[in-house]
C-alpha cells in the first residue's frame, strides 16, 4: 500500500484531507486505482470514511475531474462519484455519460448507467436495455434500477416473459434483471419458474432482493429458504445469511415445526456441516460467523426425532419438497412407493437413496426402470 494511500485511509485528519484533495484535484487516477483493487482489504467503515473525505474534496472546479475514476468501477465509490456529477449535471456531462453507457468500458458503462438512475434521458433507454443481460453482475444490476426509475414497463415485462424460456440461464439473467428492477409483483412468477428449474438455488437467492422472505406465503417462503439452504456454500455467499435475515426466518418457521419439519432438517445438516470444520466459514468476517453459530444454536434446540416423524408427509410426486424429505427417509415401503412416478429424476434419486439404504437389489432395478426412458438415467441405474 503507497504511503498515500495509508493516508487517504488513515486516522490522522491533515494527512487524510491532504490526500484526498491531492485524489480529486489532480486527478490521481493511479491512486484511485490502488484503492478499488484494495477493496476487500479494506474494513467497510474505512471505505466508507474515504467516500466521505472524497466528497468533501469535491467542488464545482474539480467535480469533472471525478470522470477520469470511471475506469475502474467499485460500488464502494459509486454513489460518492456518481451523486457529485448528478448534482452539477448539465447536457454536455449527460451526453458524455451516454457515450460512456454506449462505447465506454463495462466500468464505465457501470457507472453511467447508475447516473441514467437520476438523469431520466430516454436517449439511454435502448442501451441499458442492452446493459440489463450481461456477464457483469453490477452493470446488469444498475441497469435495471435505471430502467425501473425511468419507469420503462417493456423490459420489466419482456423480463417477465423470459422467465417462460426454455433456456435456464436466460431465465435466470431475468430473475436477477427482476430482483433489480424491484417490483414485487415479479415475485409469484419468479417462484414459479424457480419451482421447475434446475437452477432453483440459483434463483432462490434473488428472491430476498425483490421481496422478504417471510412477506412471500408460508409454503413459498418455506421452498425458497430450503433452496437457500441446499445454495449457502456452494452457490451462494455465507455472508447471505444476514442479507437474507435467515436467522429470523427460521425462528419464525420453528413456530411451525410440524409443517416445516423437512426444511427444518435440511437446515440443522447444513449449519453442522458449515460449522464442523473451518473449510467453509475460514475466510468469512467476524459478523457472518458469529450469525452462522447463532443459527446453528438456534436449530440445537429442536428435537430431531420429531422432527423426522413428519418426513413421509412430504414423499410424495407432488411435494416440492420431494427430494429433500428424500435425504432423511427411512421408511423403504414410502420411498419405494416413488419409483412408481412418472418424474424420471426423482426414480432416479429415489434409487440411490434405496441403496444407500441398502435396499437396492435387482428386482427393486428393474421397477425403477420401467417408467425410465432416458438411456443415461437407466445406466446409472445399473450401475448402482
Amino acid at each position: 500500500m503507497s504511503d498515500l494511500l495509508k493516508q487517504l485511509t488513515g486516522k490522522n485528519k491533515n494527512d487524510y484531507e491532504q490526500a484526498a484533495r491531492h485524489l480529486i484535484n489532480t486527478p490521481d487516477v493511479e491512486l484511485f486505482k490502488e484503492l478499488v483493487e484494495n477493496d476487500s482489504f479494506l474494513f467497510d467503515f474505512v471505505k466508507q470514511n474515504v467516500a466521505d473525505r472524497m466528497g468533501n474534496a469535491v467542488n464545482d472546479s474539480n467535480y469533472l475531474n471525478l470522470l477520469q475514476f470511471l475506469k475502474s468501477y467499485s460500488p464502494s465509490y459509486e454513489e460518492v462519484i456518481i451523486l457529485n456529477l448528478v448534482k452539477r449535471a448539465d447536457e454536455d456531462l449527460t451526453d458524455e455519460m451516454l457515450e460512456k453507457l454506449e462505447n465506454g468500458t463495462i466500468d464505465e458503462q457501470t457507472y453511467a448507467a447508475k447516473y441514467f438512475s437520476f438523469i431520466k434521458d430516454p436517449l439511454s433507454a435502448p442501451f441499458l436495455k442492452n446493459r440489463a443481460y450481461g456477464s457483469s453482475e453490477c452493470l446488469v444490476f444498475n441497469s435495471a434500477q435505471a430502467l425501473a426509475a425511468q419507469g420503462d414497463t417493456e423490459s420489466y415485462h419482456d423480463a417477465l416473459q423470459k422467465l417462460k424460456s426454455e433456456d435456464e440461464f436466460e431465465k435466470l439473467a431475468a430473475v436477477k434483471f427482476l430482483a433489480a428492477y424491484g417490483n414485487k409483483d415479479a415475485a409469484a412468477p419468479v417462484i414459479e419458474a424457480m419451482k421447475e428449474s434446475p437452477l432453483a438455488e440459483n434463483i432462490a437467492g434473488e428472491l430476498p432482493y425483490l421481496e422478504k422472505i417471510l412477506n412471500l406465503g408460508f409454503e413459498d417462503a418455506l421452498l425458497v429458504t430450503n433452496n437457500i439452504i441446499n445454495g449457502l456454500g456452494e452457490i451462494l455467499e455465507l455472508c447471505t445469511v444476514l442479507d437474507f435475515g435467515l436467522y429470523e426466518v427460521l425462528e419464525s418457521f420453528i413456530k411451525s415445526r410440524d409443517e416445516s419439519a423437512v426444511t427444518l432438517l435440511n437446515a440443522i445438516d447444513k449449519f453442522e456441516t458449515l460449522t464442523e470444520n473451518d473449510e467453509y466459514i475460514f475466510d468469512e468476517d467476524k459478523e457472518t460467523k458469529n450469525e452462522i453459530y447463532d443459527i446453528k444454536k438456534l436449530l440445537h434446540g429442536l428435537n430431531r426425532k420429531d422432527l423426522l416423524k413428519h418426513v413421509n408427509t412430504e414423499l410424495r410426486e407432488d411435494s416440492p419438497f420431494v427430494y429433500t424429505a428424500l435425504e432423511f427417509a427411512t421408511d423403504l415401503c414410502a420411498v419405494r412407493e416413488l419409483l412408481k412416478s412418472g418424474n424420471q429424476t426423482l426414480i432416479l434419486k429415489t434409487a440411490e437413496v434405496l441403496k444407500a439404504l441398502g435396499n437396492l437389489d435387482e428386482s427393486t432395478k428393474t421397477v425403477a426402470m420401467l417408467k425410465v426412458t432416458d438411456g443415461n438415467i437407466k445406466s446409472i441405474i445399473r450401475a448402482l
